[in-house]
């Protein structure tokens, strides 16, 4: 397994297929690297480098009790990207992994990005609040917190469901998916697993939105059971200088594993990688 350890002794597991320009995918919770396998697959055969990694506390990365917030997980991947000496990279992120690519530029500029992909995101931010109002109650995350802790294998079952928009009349989500997704989530440390909520759903990516200035590509589900369209996407495109939103009616929150909406965002990439 390829493996570098950061300043503070943790060790990350990461994938690196491939050659060309990079493109550095960032996973969603509670997951993994192999999320993105159809992606880096795609992108790799097409001419490109494509890298991923786990994140601290999740998949085949280190288990450590600190460090589980949105500013470690954005020095994590800086110091990937500098292990690795990548340039010019285009740097994807789904749902948490949104906001990690959102911190990152936020804290680290773009002198090693491209452009940027947000999919799915949760910038600028899930909560309710008084600005915010198009947010979720705080409620529904301490459910999650509630779930994780109580019986977090039948949690992430039972979140498969909505994540792939499995529970919609007409869904054509396979059971295989659903069984991905659930391993993939049983691989992450209970302690990772427990502040990632609170990451999630609590940070505020504002200003790092407004420090963005590459191109970005910003896509979305319009049946979105997990980052709520409203309070997401088209909120992040007007923070965003030089963004291109794209919404997909009917999708999920789970879009790129799923038909027909993982076949119009592969198209979409590749597109935006080779514009």
């Amino acid at each position: 397994m390829s493996t570098f350890t950061t300043t503070d002794g943790t060790e990350i597991f990461y994938k690196d297929w491939g050659a060309g320009r990079p493109v550095v995918f960032s996973h969603g919770w509670p997951l993994n690297a192999d999320a993105w396998d159809d992606q880096m697959h795609l992108v790799a055969a097409n001419g490109f480098r494509a890298i991923a990694h786990d994140r601290r506390g999740h998949g085949r990365s280190g288990q450590p009790w600190h460090g589980n917030d949105m500013d470690t997980y954005a020095d994590d991947l800086a110091e990937l990207l500098d292990a690795l000496e990548v340039q010019d990279a285009t740097l994807v992120g789904h749902s948490t992994g949104g906001g990690e690519v959102a911190r990152y530029i936020g804290r680290h500029g773009t002198a090693r990005v491209a452009k940027a992909v947000l999919l799915g995101a949760v910038p600028p931010l899930m909560l309710k609040t008084d600005a915010n109002p198009e947010g979720l109650p705080i409620d529904v995350f301490d459910g999650i917190r509630a779930g994780v802790a109580t019986d977090r294998s039948q949690f992430y079952k039972d979140l498969s469901e909505s994540f792939y928009g499995a529970n919609r009349p007409g869904s054509n989500v396979s059971q295989g998916v659903r069984e991905a997704f659930w391993l993939w989530s049983m691989q992450v440390g209970f302690k990772g697993a427990f502040d990632c909520i609170k990451q999630f759903s609590e940070t505020d990516f504002t200003e790092d939105l407004q420090r963005f200035d590459v191109p970005t590509l910003i896509v979305h589900g319009d049946d979105d059971q997990i980052v709520p369209l409203a309070a997401a996407a088209p909120k992040s495109a007007k923070l965003v200088k030089n963004s291109t939103l794209k919404i997909y009616p009917g999708a999920p929150h789970g879009l790129s594993a799923v038909g027909p909406y993982k076949d119009d965002f592969n198209a979409d990439l590749l597109a935006f990688l080779n514009s």
